[in-house]
């Protein structure tokens, strides 16, 4: 009888020797990381996947009279107040009983912003008393105040209304493409050719000023100057005037094209064609016609610009703005954490400096954010950037150019934020490099700085390369730092185009981290903005992988060329 304890025990310390569950620990730990990783990821691509793709529309007709008209959202149970309970009908109240006092209630977009100052109504299944989806409803997109869902009443074509009945979709859709060229020709008008007039007036009046502050107003070079302006000027008025004119004169015309439409409650709203962005039957498509919605949104947001306070539109500015600052990041930060680490690990003689060297650049990993953010702002924009301002740019003063937040400054203050990080997986392929290789190659007669050009660097490159990637992936994911130096909310032209030096390094930008922030926070309606949220976070993870992968594509293909069988 006393040797079945002894035996448990055995048994017990048997598995405890040979680390049974410690192993056990460690494998169900990989697993619940794996799985909320996983989790996480599936979550985002679910939410964000299924966001542009055309819902049905419902027109529900309450028990009190009234009608909603809208795109169900989301559902969920919720506990009726008592109050509410008590007003119920019978048949409804007994439901309500059934579930613990429980209803189920349905948000729907409804849209028409402009008409009723909201987007979405949460409606309750016992206040339903009929439920239809009609298939003349339209699901219309704007550019200004949201989609409309309603009728379409009347089309009007150069002045002369045409009833709902007397004209197709497709004459409709015909019409609106023709519209949607009017207004692309005016942006083009507004935007590029008189944006282009307005830029050389303003380099001739900056270079006119230039020309004050060196020679004086009194100067002749400086008189000649001045003449020579005012003749151009003249000219590129001219020219700005007939511009305008054409730009008008396709207003008129547009305003000639226009559709009265009807929500459900018979509220009637003129707009013009041009101002419609797309429209659709949202209860009367085939599944290719929904394909074909669903692509065009994903087009339009992956190349337009962004509307109605970014809950809308596009992020073309925000993909452009993160792809170059992780770039110029990269960029700036691989030459100043590889050469420190080379220094520290290479040619200091270790001792204690060394060590406190070590300490201090491993603390300043852990840094908040925001810290850096601080200083970049004094220290690259006021200081360094006022510097320049004054020195190079004094026409534009006081006006900044380099004296405020900008691409440049961002991308070196992440760059200050994320060197710790290379300098200390630099040093860490270094000393993996054998010693016995080192001083194989100065056997041969190679000096030092050969030795490390030629045999160390290429063999610590994939570790370099992982320190580098770790870099971009940190700083292409911060936000706090950039609200300080550069990033904006609606960034008025892209950094990038078509006037001398083409990528102008000291303007504001937009970012995806930012907008992010943006829209799930700081937008005039929260659920209208979640939809965006789930997609820009998809397309940043996107993002990041895509330039994660190229890196690792390149350590690999320097793992193969260097690769060595063991050392």
């Amino acid at each position: 009888m006393s040797s079945t304890p002894s035996k448990r025990t055995a048994s017990g310390a048997d598995l405890s020797s040979r680390g049974e569950p410690y192993l056990w620990s460690m494998g169900g730990a990989l697993a619940l990381g794996l799985i909320m990783i996983f989790g996480f990821l599936l979550l985002i691509a679910w939410n964000g996947l299924v966001t542009f793709y055309p819902k049905p529309i419902e027109v529900l007709k309450l028990r009190d009279g009234s009608l909603v008209a809208g795109e169900p959202t989301r559902s969920e149970m919720y506990r009726l107040p008592r109050h509410q309970l008590d007003s119920l009908e019978e048949k409804s109240r007994k439901a309500v009983m059934e579930n613990h006092g429980f209803g189920l209630r349905t948000l729907y977009r409804t849209g028409n912003f402009d008409l009723y100052n909201e987007d979405f109504v949460w409606v309750s299944e016992f206040n339903i008393a009929e439920r239809t989806a009609p298939r003349t409803v339209f699901f219309i997109e704007r550019m200004e105040w949201g989609p409309f869902i309603g009728f379409v009443q009347t089309l009007t074509v150069k002045g002369e209304g045409l009833p709902a009945g007397s004209f197709t979709p497709a004459r409709l859709e015909e019409e609106h493409q023709r519209a949607v060229e009017r207004r692309k020709r005016v942006r083009a008008i507004e935007r590029d050719e008189m944006g282009t007039l307005n830029h050389e007036l303003d380099l001739a009046r900056l270079a006119l000023r230039r020309t004050a502050l060196d020679k004086g107003k009194d100067s002749p070079e400086y008189l000649a100057q001045e003449k020579k302006q005012n003749s151009r000027a003249a000219q590129i008025q001219t020219r700005y005037g007939l511009l305008q004119k054409e730009s008008e004169s396709i207003k008129r015309e547009d305003a000639l094209y226009t559709v009265v439409l009807k929500d459900i409650r018979g509220t009637e709203k003129r707009l013009l064609l041009s101002q419609m962005v797309r429209f659709y039957r949202a209860n009367d498509l085939t599944f290719f016609q929904k394909a074909n919605v669903y692509v065009s949104r994903w087009f339009e947001f992956l190349t337009a610009e962004p509307r109605e306070a970014n809950t809308e539109g596009g992020v073309l500015p925000a993909i452009f703005g993160t792809f170059v600052m992780t770039v110029l990041l990269a960029v700036a930060v691989a030459p100043f954490g590889i050469l420190a680490a080379l220094y520290l690990r290479e040619y200091a003689k270790q001792g204690r400096l060394v060590s406190l060297v070590r300490i201090c650049v491993n603390n300043l990993a852990g840094v908040p954010s925001i810290v850096y953010g601080v200083f970049g702002l004094g220290f690259f924009a006021y200081i360094l950037g006022g510097t320049i301002d004054q020195v190079f740019f004094p026409e534009r003063l006081p006006n900044p150019t380099f004296g405020s937040g900008g691409l440049l400054w961002a991308s070196l203050t992440l760059a200050m934020l994320t060197v710790p990080v290379v300098i200390v997986s630099t040093e860490e392929a270094l000393a993996a490099v054998p010693q016995s290789m080192r001083e194989g190659s100065l056997a041969c007669g190679a000096s030092k700085w050969q030795t490390i050009k030629n045999i160390v660097l290429p063999k610590a490159m994939p570790g370099i390369m992982t320190g580098l990637i770790l870099a971009m992936a940190r700083g292409a994911g911060e936000v706090a730092p950039l609200m300080l130096v550069g990033v904006v909310k609606i960034a008025p032209s892209l950094p990038l185009d078509g006037f001398f030096p083409f990528l102008h390094l000291e303007r504001s930008f937009m970012h995806l981290g930012f907008h992010i922030y943006d829209v799930g926070f700081q937008s005039r309606n929260s659920e209208a903005g979640k939809p965006m949220v789930f997609v820009a976070t998809l397309l940043l993870i996107a993002l990041v992988a895509v330039m994660n992968a190229t890196a690792i594509y390149i350590r690999n293909r320097l793992k193969r060329k260097y690769y060595v069988g063991h050392f």
